[in-house]
């Protein structure tokens, strides 16, 4: 069994601080377990013992897993053993190779580069952080009359007619849109527009059966009836398309950049004003998506990627759990930097993000449940050796 002792004093620490969770314990008992006939690993668990000193006295659900660690720490529990002495130059080599950390938990793992973090940093990461909750389904529908309603709010049931479509929240929090079969093909449907704030999403069901997962600060543009040749949506932000398919009525959805032109395929869009790439990224179906005198037709596992200054291009086999990880409630980042990650936190948390000195480089793999609170994935950032806190609805970075 492979561990840093990064990850082992963060288990450590979650559980004399009581609030590990099972699974979370789980793997501390299993990697004391494995440590009874590892040498190396005794020694990892002995030197992470030694430098948090818990005041709590070993002592686990498993008379197993007690008797184990006792015997690794030395009889008394203490920790201290001649062979943690004998042995400082082993430890130095596995300390200096531990840059992988492995949070379980939440699936979070997050592994960094190019500097070893520092024991102050280990330090700074333990000191008590001010906090934000995680967003939830929060949003605002705005009805062709200008009526606003806070969904977040309103009872389940219908809330509104649109001529002669239903919108209703259903109890999980979906809004869906119901055409009457009787609907004048004739008349001009209304316009309706929902919004996220920063810390919201929502899921609406289009007239069309189409499903859209919105993420946090976004919006969705589009009619109460599709009508005509096509059907067509505006989107700001970021949202998953799952597209009813009509070969008769291609589904086109709007950007700041492009348009993108479907039959019926699943898609996600990221196109936030404040990032400096457009994404769009196929999962099943085909899609066409153009923008100025760039056109493409994307197939399953690609990305279509559109700067600001309008440089295009198409990437093949993207990693489509990154991509879409948001919609499953999960913050998943492949190499991304700092400013990258803390962008989504921002919008999922509702804060602001400043830097005092220059952003940092280190870019990070990792994943962690979007039900965390803040503190929670700044602590992971700390641990990975990055100096920051939070001061109310502020992120400052160090």
């Amino acid at each position: 069994m492979k561990i840093s002792s990064l990850r082992l004093r963060y288990l450590f620490d979650r559980y004399y601080n009581k609030t590990a969770t099972p699974q979370e314990q789980d793997e501390l008992f299993a990697i004391i377990d494995a440590g009874a006939g590892n040498e190396e690993l005794s020694l990892l668990i002995r030197q992470v013992w030694d430098d948090l000193k818990p005041d709590a006295a070993p002592l686990f659900n498993s008379d197993k897993t007690n008797a184990i660690l006792k015997n690794i720490l030395g009889s008394d529990g203490s920790g201290t053993d001649k062979k943690t002495h004998n042995n400082i130059f082993l430890w130095a080599k596995i300390a200096s190779a531990a840059i992988v950390l492995f949070f379980v938990s939440f699936g979070l793992h997050l592994y960094f580069q190019p500097n070893k973090v520092s024991q102050n940093q280990i330090v700074k990461a333990k000191s008590k952080l001010h906090d934000a909750l995680p967003g939830g389904n929060k949003a605002v529908l705005t009805l062709a009359n200008g009526k606003t309603i806070i969904l977040d709010n309103a009872q389940n049931g219908t809330l509104a007619r649109q001529g002669n479509t239903l919108i209703k929240k259903a109890a999980d929090g979906q809004l869906i849109y119901n055409v009457s079969a009787l609907a004048n093909a004739n008349s001009a449907p209304s316009i309706n527009t929902i919004s996220t704030p920063r810390g919201g999403q929502y899921q609406v069901i289009l007239p069309d059966g189409t499903k859209v997962w919105l993420n946090s600060a976004s919006s969705l543009r589009f009619p109460t009836r599709f009508t005509g040749v096509s059907r067509q949506v505006e989107i700001i932000g970021e949202a998953y398309f799952e597209v009813t398919k009509n070969p008769a009525m291609p589904f086109r959805v709007k950007t700041n950049r492009a348009e993108i032109e479907v039959l019926g395929t699943h898609f996600n869009v990221m196109a936030y004003d404040d990032e400096k790439t457009m994404k769009t990224t196929l999962l099943e179906g085909a899609v066409n998506i153009k923008s100025g005198t760039f056109s493409a037709r994307l197939k399953p596992g690609q990305q279509a990627q559109i700067n600001t200054t309008g440089q295009s291009k198409v990437v093949g086999d993207v990693d489509l759990e990154d991509e879409i990880a948001w919609k499953n409630g999960i913050f998943q980042f492949r190499d991304a930097g700092i400013d990258v990650i803390l962008r989504q936190a921002a919008r999922w948390y509702d804060v602001d993000v400043s830097y005092k000195s220059k952003v940092p480089t280190k870019e990070f793999t990792g994943r962690i449940s979007r039900n965390v609170k803040a503190s929670e994935l700044l602590n992971m950032l700390k641990y990975a050796g990055i100096n920051l806190d939070i001061e109310g609805k502020n992120i400052i970075v160090f």
